[in-house]
């Protein structure tokens, strides 16, 4: 058998054992109180039995056993998602709990404009210069009031146009803002594509890319060519209608509790820069934010 194909069986084997005692751990730390069942003496292990965790989800008693054994079995999306409830899974254990089955967890695609309470202060504490927290998707996260300034603001968008690659393709407006519209569109598209080789069949990507092919020409000839790129310094020069040029210097951290997302910084290269985006940043109010985003997060700086 070649290297390769050995390599992959005992990738697929090693997460399926990853995957067993993922949830006999969870199963394990698990009260009958817990989780609304009458408390049951004489228990000769800690925590849940099997079959009380498979009544709970949904899901057979059989199916429930092969996945604690690490059995090769197909079990759907749905199974995971009851056992996520059963198991009363905070939202980095049922993102984990997908990641291991090979699943899109899309709980977490349905909310992507979360950002947490600190993430929220540092990107208000970045004003005026320009800061948004995107995903790899390139979905918009979080912004700050000169990003609105600069960019517009987000939240006056329906949630599927709030991403980067949707606005660089299928808005006349971001077009005009941006001079060397080819390059910078290649560029994120060419990052977008090399993210994209962890999420080939999820929905939400998948999703998007047909979105945009049947909507742009420019969008499906760049696509063709299968470009894949890194994030990279690069001089940002937006033609902006209120402030005129303007250039900046992009800098790129990691948020430390959503390792999928990153703070761009966008910082004026010039003193004309600076002072025109005081001016414009001075004359927009605050940009709406959304209700309920989760709290907690910290903020990572990472090399380009």
């Amino acid at each position: 058998m070649p290297r390769a194909a050995v390599n992959r069986a005992g990738d697929v084997s090693g997460r399926r054992d990853e995957l067993a005692a993922f949830l006999r751990s969870r199963r394990d730390r698990l009260s009958p109180e817990a989780v609304g069942l009458p408390p049951a003496p004489r228990r000769r292990t800690p925590g849940l039995r099997r079959e009380e965790v498979a009544q709970l989800a949904g899901v057979g008693i059989t199916w429930y056993t092969w996945l604690e054994q690490g059995r090769p079995i197909n079990a759907s999306a749905e199974v995971f998602e009851g056992l996520a409830r059963a198991l009363l899974l905070d939202r980095h254990e049922r993102a984990h709990l997908f990641a291991l089955a090979g699943y899109a967890d899309h709980s977490a695609a349905q909310a992507p404009d979360a950002v947490s309470a600190p993430v929220r202060a540092v990107l208000d504490g970045l004003d005026p210069m320009p800061a948004r927290v995107v995903n790899a998707r390139w979905d918009v996260l979080g912004y700050n009031r000169a990003e609105a300034a600069v960019m517009g603001d987000y939240a006056l968008r329906p949630p599927e146009e709030r991403n980067i690659l949707w606005l660089l393709f299928c808005d006349p407006q971001m077009r005009e803002l941006i001079p060397a519209w080819a390059d910078d569109a290649a560029h994120v598209l060419a990052q977008f594509r090399a993210s994209m080789a962890e999420h080939v069949g999820e929905p939400a990507w998948r999703d998007l890319v047909a979105t945009l092919s049947e909507r742009s020409a420019d969008f499906r000839r760049m696509w063709q060519r299968h470009d894949v790129a890194g994030a990279a310094p690069r001089v940002k020069r937006l033609c902006h209608p209120v402030a005129g040029l303007l250039h900046f210097e992009t800098a790129t951290l990691l948020l430390g509790d959503r390792p999928d997302a990153r703070l761009s910084v966008h910082t004026p290269s010039d003193d004309a820069t600076r002072a025109a985006l005081s001016a414009l940043v001075a004359g927009v109010a605050e940009p709406e934010r959304d209700p309920g985003r989760p709290a907690g997060g910290t903020v990572r700086a990472q090399a380009h």
